[in-house]
């Protein structure tokens, strides 16, 4: 069985010009262990990408 996953919740209000823009980001509730895993999974990803595009670059 699968379990609902809950989300915290946090809102940002910035004026743009004339407009107002508001951001709401939802960040998942995660036990520690579950936490460390998705971080070093999301490191391990981003560095792929960076080490890939930084290996390219001449001068």
């Amino acid at each position: 069985m699968l379990q609902a996953v809950k989300y915290d919740s946090e809102v940002k209000t910035a004026a743009f010009g004339e407009r107002t823009i508001t951001i709401k980001n939802l960040t998942p509730v995660l036990p520690p262990k579950e936490r460390e895993t998705r971080k070093r999974e999301i490191e391990q990803r981003l560095f792929d990408v960076f080490s890939k595009y930084a290996n390219g670059r001449r001068g």
